[in-house]
C-alpha cells in the first residue's frame, strides 16, 4: 500500500486547488479522477462550456449590440450546433492542458481510476480491472454534482436532456420547454433565445434567481420577456412525456413533441426540454460508511467554517457541500482547506464571494440585498446608476444595464453591490475590494475613473445613493 501526504478526490476545480496548495506547502501529494479527462464538471461540461457556448451566441448573433447596429450585427444567418461548440471544444482542451501541467510542475501523482475508501485512512482506486491502494494522513473530497436526473422523466438526450446533454443535441430546435429557473436554467434559456429558440421557462418560485436582488431580478425578467421568452412562475410540472402530435397538427412535421403537464391544469409543448432543477452529489460510490460520515437527500457533505467534515482528517470542497456551488468559491474552498489541514494560518471572506450569472444580460453580486438588509434592520439608501447615463454604455449600445449601490445611512460604508448588463461579472470586483477594507461611498466620490468606462457607473451611483441620504 503506498503512502501520501494528501490524497484529493476529484480534479475540478476545488480539488486541484486543494491539491497545488498542499504540494505548494512540501506535502507528497496524489490527485484521484475516475474520468478520462481532467478538470471535472467545471471544465467538461459545466462552467467552461456554457461559458464558451455563450460567448459563440453572443458573437454569432450580435445579441448585445442590437441596440446600436440592429439586425446587422448577425455574423450568421443560419447557426448550427456545430458552429457553438467549436469554441468550447477549443477551450475546453486548452483548460485540461493548464490542469495536467500544474500537476506535473508542481509534482501531484495523478491516478486515473473510481476511488471509494477501505477504512477512514485508505481508499482503492479501481482502473481497467486493477486496484490500488493508497493511504493518507489527509484527504480531500471534491467529487463535485451532476445534474439531477428524476426516474419519473423519460431522458433521452434527444428531446428531453440536462444541461450535460444539451450541446449533443445534434441541431438546433425550434422550441424548448426549460424546467428550471435557477442558474443553470435561466443561462441556457437566455442563450437559446438568442438563438431565436422559441423558449417557455418553468419555475415553482414567483421568480428567477430568488437568491438576487429583487431590483435585479426583475429587470432580469423584463428582458428575458422582451427576449421573447415566456415565463410561467409558480408553476410546478406534474409529469412530463413524449407526444405524438396529433393528425393534421402543423409546424413540427409530424415529429414528436415534449410535453409538460403542470400541477395547474396547464399543457406546454415544444421539440425538446431542458431539465434543469438542482444537482446531485456523486459521494455514492465512495463508499462514504466506511469512514462514518453521512450524506444527506442529494449526496452532499456537511462541514464547517474550515471545510471539515466530522473525520477531521477528511476535508470536503466545491459543490458537495452545496451551495454557492461555483467554480470561484470551490477554487478558494480548496486553498483554504488545504492551508487549515497544515495548520497555515488564513484570511478568508466568505460574506465577501462575488456571485455570477452569466445569463444575457450578464449579472453579478457582492454583499447583502435589499431584503437581507431590510429584514435586519440596518438603515440603508440605494445609489443607482443606470448605462443610459453613461457614454460607455451607449458605445456598447447597451441602455438597459444598471449597477447599484446599497449604502449605509449612517456610516456611509458599502453594503452591497449589484449590477446586471456588459461587463457586470467584471464590474463587481472593484465594489468588493471597497468593501473588502470596508470602504465608504466617498471612495468612489474622490476617486477618478477613466472616461468612457462602465466603472464610471460607481461614482455616479455613489452620487446618487449620497443625494438620497441627504435629501437633495
Amino acid at each position: 500500500m503506498r503512502h501520501f501526504d494528501c490524497v484529493v478526490i476529484g480534479s475540478g476545480p476545488a480539488g486541484q486547488k486543494a491539491a497545488i496548495q498542499a504540494a505548494k506547502l512540501g506535502k507528497r501529494v496524489c490527485l484521484i479522477e475516475k474520468n478520462p479527462f481532467l478538470g471535472g464538471a467545471a471544465v467538461n461540461t459545466g462552467t467552461i462550456p456554457s461559458k464558451a457556448l455563450r460567448e459563440a451566441v453572443l458573437h454569432l448573433t450580435g445579441a448585445t449590440k442590437r441596440g446600436l447596429f440592429g439586425e446587422f450585427t448577425r455574423v450568421k444567418k443560419r447557426i448550427t450546433i456545430d458552429d457553438l461548440i467549436y469554441i468550447s471544444r477549443q477551450v475546453v482542451q486548452h483548460e485540461i492542458s493548464l490542469v495536467r501541467g500544474h500537476c506535473e510542475r508542481n509534482q501531484i501523482e495523478l491516478i486515473c481510476g473510481e476511488a471509494h475508501f477501505e477504512s477512514p485512512q485508505a481508499v482503492q482506486v479501481v482502473r481497467d480491472g486493477e486496484t490500488d491502494q493508497i493511504s493518507a494522513d489527509k484527504f480531500f473530497i471534491a467529487s463535485g454534482t451532476r445534474p439531477a436526473m428524476p426516474d419519473s422523466i423519460p431522458f433521452d438526450n434527444k428531446t428531453i436532456f440536462t444541461s450535460d446533454g444539451l450541446i449533443k443535441i445534434g441541431q438546433l430546435p425550434k422550441s424548448m420547454i426549460v424546467v428550471g429557473g435557477g442558474v443553470v436554467g435561466t443561462e441556457y434559456a437566455c442563450m437559446m433565445a438568442a438563438l431565436d429558440v422559441k423558449i417557455t421557462l418553468i419555475e415553482g418560485r414567483n421568480e428567477v434567481l430568488g437568491f438576487l436582488d429583487r431590483e435585479i431580478t426583475e429587470a432580469l425578467m423584463y428582458q428575458m420577456r422582451r427576449a421573447g421568452i415566456t415565463l410561467r412562475l409558480g408553476e410546478k410540472v406534474a409529469r412530463i412525456e413524449v407526444a405524438k402530435p396529433a393528425a393534421g397538427a402543423g409546424g413540427n412535421g409530424g415529429e414528436p413533441l415534449v410535453q409538460a403537464m403542470l400541477e395547474s391544469g396547464k399543457i406546454i409543448r415544444a421539440e425538446t426540454l431542458l431539465y434543469a432543477v438542482g444537482r446531485q452529489g456523486t459521494t455514492g460510490a465512495l463508499q462514504l460508511d466506511k469512514t462514518g460520515l453521512e450524506v444527506d437527500d442529494r449526496e452532499r457533505l456537511h462541514v464547517d467554517s474550515f471545510y471539515r467534515t466530522k473525520v477531521e482528517h477528511i476535508y470536503a470542497i466545491g459543490d458537495v457541500i452545496g451551495f454557492p456551488a461555483l467554480a470561484s468559491t470551490a477554487m478558494e474552498q480548496g486553498r483554504l482547506a488545504a492551508c487549515h489541514a497544515y495548520g497555515v494560518p488564513t484570511c478568508s471572506m466568505p460574506e465577501l464571494f462575488p456571485y455570477g450569472v452569466y445569463a444575457i444580460p450578464e449579472i453579478s453580486m457582492v454583499g447583502r440585498t435589499e431584503d437581507q438588509l431590510t429584514k435586519a434592520g440596518i438603515p440603508y439608501e440605494a445609489g443607482i446608476a443606470q448605462y443610459n447615463e453613461l457614454a460607455r454604455g451607449q458605445l456598447l449600445g447597451d441602455e438597459e444595464g444598471m449597477l447599484k449601490l446599497l449604502i449605509h445611512q449612517e456610516t456611509r460604508e458599502i453594503l452591497g453591490v449589484h449590477a446586471i448588463g456588459t461587463g457586470a461579472t467584471e464590474l463587481i470586483h472593484i465594489g468588493q475590494a471597497v468593501m473588502a477594507y470596508k470602504g465608504s461611498v466617498e471612495f468612489f466620490i474622490n476617486n477618478v475613473f477613466n472616461y468612457p468606462t462602465l466603472a464610471e457607473a460607481y461614482k455616479v451611483a455613489a452620487l446618487n445613493g449620497l443625494n438620497k441620504i441627504r435629501n437633495i
